[in-house]
């Protein structure tokens, strides 16, 4: 049986299963992978666990124990499915993936970094085959369908320990949920992330259209055309800075996302149809979908300034890592960004006033910004590291398997 309570728990290396939503490069995954390896390279056995499609890998080489988890191919002959409909499918796939590991090996902590995972572990618990998991909550999203909304808080209630990766959110669910949330920071890796350039910045800039040079800024904003990332008052924004900037030019990165943002995209380009902006490569505008993991650093180096106006956030990783590629940013004036940026780490603005965001891209473009960070990574990046963030996941893990009652005894 597991060893809780005595000295063998507070030193010998956990078995840790991690669980995350998708293969795709979402800030939840990144944390998951990251925070894996953290785990590993301090001594632990971890396994990271994500339900794919057949022929999907994960979007970043893997260095500790990586299980995928098959999703069945829908019949050709079937209606698509809806969101809760993909939702249910990764959850069972989860399911149909533990109930079998579980059989042969158990681990000392079972970790979900969203409400897909949690409802497979709350199942779990429910049949008896684990004694209790723990939850990191990012953010909480509203949905319209009342089984997603009850999933989701599923999600949560069930785990016996909870995490946030910012206060806000500890305080949502305090206040909102009546559950008391550990603060648990992200990090960043100052070794990926770097104001050095390499041999493959300038190819990237070119693969992707980036014109850049003199009177000709780039903004970078990423994670695709979305309400929560304030997509379409951003394009306001822009039409707004090139009637002073006529060369700016804008390139929105990544997308890939489960949940549905066909009403927002719809409206970005009713807008972007009647501004007169051009798109595509080299264009005032660059699309760019999904971008190698390894283009991303490349990526923010080209940028002048990374814009993230988000109206709502878990913590806002790609902040850290642009500022600690050398890059000006532009925030919002909102929790979470304010729980640990500074007036010197970005330039603020008001997410909901496209003029206060146009007048913060302008502002970070001064070069006193870019060569402050051009002479030393900022205090926000060194403090936040992943190796502090995998020692605080170690401190509470073991609070949670001292408290655990084992159920699954475990190989010799």
């Amino acid at each position: 049986m597991r060893e809780h309570g005595n000295s063998a728990t507070s030193s010998r290396p956990l078995r840790i299963g991690l669980l995350t939503h998708s293969v795709n490069p979402r800030g939840g995954v990144v944390h998951t992978l990251e925070l894996a390896h953290a785990l590993h390279d301090a001594g632990h056995q971890v396994t990271v666990m994500a339900p794919a499609l057949p022929g999907q890998t994960m979007f970043r080489p893997v260095r500790c124990d990586l299980n995928l988890m098959p999703i069945p191919t829908p019949a050709k002959t079937a209606e698509p499915q809806d969101l809760y409909g993909t939702v249910s499918a990764r959850i069972h796939a989860c399911e149909r993936h533990l109930e079998r590991r579980l059989q042969h090996l158990a681990f000392d902590v079972l970790h979900a970094q969203d409400p897909i995972g949690a409802n497979a572990l709350a199942t779990m618990c429910e049949r008896g085959l684990i004694d209790g998991f723990v939850r990191t909550v990012h953010h909480l999203d509203s949905f319209d369908d009342p089984r997603l909304m009850a999933r989701q808080q599923r999600g949560f209630e069930a785990a016996q320990q909870v995490l946030c990766v910012s206060q806000l959110w500890c305080d949502v669910l305090q206040r909102d949920h009546g559950i008391a949330a550990a603060l648990v920071h992200n990090g960043i890796d100052c070794q990926r992330y770097t104001r050095q350039a390499d041999a493959s910045d300038a190819q990237v800039a070119k693969r992707y259209g980036l014109r850049g040079g003199v009177g000709a800024p780039v903004f970078l904003s990423v994670g695709g055309i979305e309400e929560r990332k304030n997509t379409v008052r951003l394009l306001d924004a822009f039409i707004a800075l090139r009637a002073q900037m006529p060369s700016a030019q804008w390139v929105i990165v990544g997308g890939a996302s489960l949940l549905n943002h066909d009403a927002c995209v719809a409206a970005f380009n009713a807008r972007l149809a009647d501004s007169g902006l051009t798109v595509g490569p080299g264009q005032d505008i660059v699309l760019t979908g999904t971008v190698a993991d390894d283009h991303m650093p490349a990526l923010y180096r080209a940028a002048d300034v990374l814009v993230m106006p988000s109206l709502r956030e878990g913590f806002g990783l790609v902040v850290l890592e642009a500022l600690a590629c050398g890059t000006p940013t532009v925030a919002s004036a909102i929790a979470p960004f304010t729980e640990h940026l500074s007036d010197a780490d970005c330039c603020w603005c008001d997410p909901h006033d496209a003029l206060s965001m146009a007048d913060a891209m302008r502002r970070a473009l001064a070069a006193e910004r870019s060569a402050a960070l051009a002479q030393h990574t900022p205090e926000v990046c060194l403090r936040h590291s992943w190796e502090a963030s995998a020692a605080r996941h170690v401190a509470l893990y073991r609070a949670h398997v001292a408290q655990a009652r084992p159920l699954v005894a475990l190989p010799a």
